[in-house]
């Protein structure tokens, strides 16, 4: 009877895989997969800035008793963080995709 070694049946991570975020493997990802990853982090990042903005603002108001317009969460809150997510994702995700199709991987 034959003994089995102890990784028989794992899956093993390829040298040029890279690494995984949330089980997704960061390395294999095309170009407009990285694109739509990186648009999404910032849709992402957008609305939960705009949250916390509304939430800031309404904790303002009832506390100072005054009147800030709820607008300024989307544009000095949500607006910015959320351009400023947009292109430090989409710059991370392009280096990495830079370096794996000049690695020819």
């Amino acid at each position: 009877m034959a003994q089995g070694s102890q990784g028989e049946g794992l899956i093993q991570q390829g040298q040029g895989e890279g690494g995984r975020l949330f089980g997704v493997p960061l390395g294999r990802l095309g170009l407009f997969s990285r694109l739509l990853i990186g648009a999404a982090t910032a849709f992402a990042a957008f609305f939960a800035a705009t949250f916390l903005g509304i939430v800031g603002i309404l904790v303002y108001n009832s506390a100072m008793h005054q009147t800030v317009d709820l607008a300024l969460s989307y544009q000095r809150g949500g607006l910015v963080v959320g351009i400023v997510t947009l292109v430090v994702a989409w710059g991370v995700l392009g280096t990495m995709w830079v370096r794996r199709v000049t690695r020819g991987a």
